[in-house]
């Protein structure tokens, strides 16, 4: 064995605990990682929090090293970053980004891990699985050279679209959200920003992105005739109101969902995971996305983040957590 390691555990729907656990010696084929740095995908990991994983999806849910089963207890998370300590000669010491839970150091195989460019800095680089959300998603949306798009819900993932279209050339992009904080990160994204009654219609295309019925209604309502509403938020266990009377059939309107765990329709036959990957890590050279780090914390405080971020007293895009051995 190489010994011990900790682990954010949620023991139950709302309470968290850090818990030792096991790590083996690598063999051959595998890396022992020591983190940097892990984030807290705000949206998904306060609903695995709080217990709102629909049985229906406790298998579509699972993350790639997850331990135990939802509700609960479970280890889950995604979004890591550290160097490797142990492994093939070419990843010794190299910096990496994994989609491992909330830990100390792991073992998982090599091909699991994806060197982070040397222009990315650690701390940055645990937004990659979002970055790589928002990537699908506008495969999924196909935007064109001048359309006019909205993306509404400027939380993590809104922003990481908002902040990939911040560079298509000749869009008309508008940030939408209902929380007027949220105009310094489109500032600083370098897009327009409104609140939802007074969002800019007639759009090409609305990214979804807010996981609320009303942003949802107000995505179709700014939409042209024929335009397409991409949906990336995740509901969970809620129901969903959709207007589908109104205007939607006779402006011959979409609603075309997007989900990470398949790669877009239009790049699966050409793009394997490790290239959205790759892709996504490469547009983290901006140094934009640091706008989406919004906190920070040390490992040892995740029981106690975790519950103020669910219950929104500690509000947040992406939340860092540093580790021990961290930058």
């Amino acid at each position: 064995m190489t010994g011990t390691a900790e682990a954010f555990w949620l023991a139950r729907p709302g309470a968290g605990e850090i818990r030792p656990v096991d790590v083996p010696e690598p063999g051959p084929d595998e890396v022992l990682v020591r983190t940097l740095h892990s984030g807290v995908s705000r949206g998904t990991e306060t609903l695995v929090f709080r217990g709102g994983v629909p049985e229906s999806q406790h298998g579509a849910m699972r993350a790639p090293f997850q331990d135990g089963d939802f509700p609960a207890p479970v280890k889950y998370g995604y979004l890591n970053v550290g160097v490797v300590e142990q492994g093939p000669e070419e990843l010794l010491g190299r910096t990496v980004f994994c989609l491992f839970p909330h830990q100390t150091r792991y073992v998982v195989p090599a091909d699991a891990v994806t060197v982070v460019p040397p222009q990315v800095p650690a701390r940055r680089a645990v937004l990659a699985g979002t970055v790589e959300t928002a990537l699908n998603g506008l495969w999924d949306a196909a935007p064109l050279i001048g359309d006019r798009i909205a993306v509404v819900g400027a939380g993590m993932v809104g922003a990481s679209v908002a902040a990939i279209l911040s560079r298509f050339p000749g869009a008309r992009v508008q940030l939408v959200d209902t929380d007027p904080a949220k105009a310094a990160i489109a500032a600083a994204l370098g897009v327009d920003f409104a609140s939802p009654p007074d969002a800019r219609d007639d759009c090409d295309l609305v990214v979804h992105a807010s996981a609320t019925s009303a942003g949802l209604t107000r995505s179709l309502e700014l939409l042209a005739a024929e335009g397409t509403v991409v949906e990336l938020s995740w509901y969970g266990d809620r129901e969903v109101s959709v207007p589908l009377g109104e205007f939607f059939h006779s402006r011959r309107l979409t609603v075309r969902s997007s989900q990470v765990g398949g790669i877009a329709p239009a790049r699966r036959g050409r793009r394997s995971y490790a290239d959205r990957l790759a892709v996504a890590l490469d547009l983290l050279a901006d140094p934009v996305f640091d706008t989406l780090i919004t906190g920070e914390s040390a490992f040892a405080e995740l029981p106690t983040v975790l519950p103020r971020l669910t219950g929104g007293e500690l509000p947040a895009l992406c939340h860092l957590i540093t580790y021990p051995t961290g930058e």
